[in-house]
C-alpha cells in the first residue's frame, strides 16, 4: 500500500515539475548550463519526458519502463542542479541561501533511489 501511494505521489510530482517546464520555463532555463545549446529546447524536452515518466508509472505495462526512464532524466538535469549551486543562481520562488542549493544536490540521489524502487516487481 505504501508503494502505490508513493508511487501516485511521485507521479504527480514528477507531472507537475514538467507542466511548469512549459507554463514557467524561464527559471529552468536559467540553470542550464551555459555549454549545452538551445536550453529552452532542453527545458521542453526535460518537461516533456518528467510527464511521460511521471503518466508511465501509473500505467502497469510500463511502469518500470518509466521508472527507469526517470532514472536516466535526473542522471541528465543533474548539471543543471550543479549548474545552480556553483554558480549561485538565485530563483524566485526558492530562498537565496547557497548552502540551499548544495544540499538540494543529495535530493537528485533520493529521487533516483525513488524512482528505482519501482523498477522492482
Amino acid at each position: 500500500m505504501i508503494k502505490t501511494l508513493l508511487r501516485w505521489v511521485l507521479a504527480a510530482f514528477m507531472v507537475t515539475a514538467g507542466v511548469l517546464h512549459f507554463v514557467t520555463p524561464e527559471p529552468f532555463v536559467r540553470i542550464v548550463p551555459a555549454l549545452l545549446p538551445y536550453p529552452l529546447a532542453l527545458v521542453y524536452i526535460s518537461g516533456f519526458f518528467e510527464v511521460l515518466g511521471g503518466v508511465g508509472l501509473l500505467i502497469p505495462l510500463v511502469s518500470r519502463a518509466a521508472a527507469w526512464g526517470l532514472i536516466a532524466l535526473f542522471v541528465a538535469v543533474f548539471p543543471a542542479n550543479i549548474n545552480m549551486a556553483v554558480n549561485q543562481i538565485t530563483l524566485e520562488g526558492i530562498p537565496n541561501d547557497p548552502l540551499l542549493y548544495w544540499l538540494r544536490l543529495p535530493l537528485q540521489g533520493v529521487l533516483i533511489a525513488w524512482a528505482w524502487w519501482f523498477t522492482r516487481p
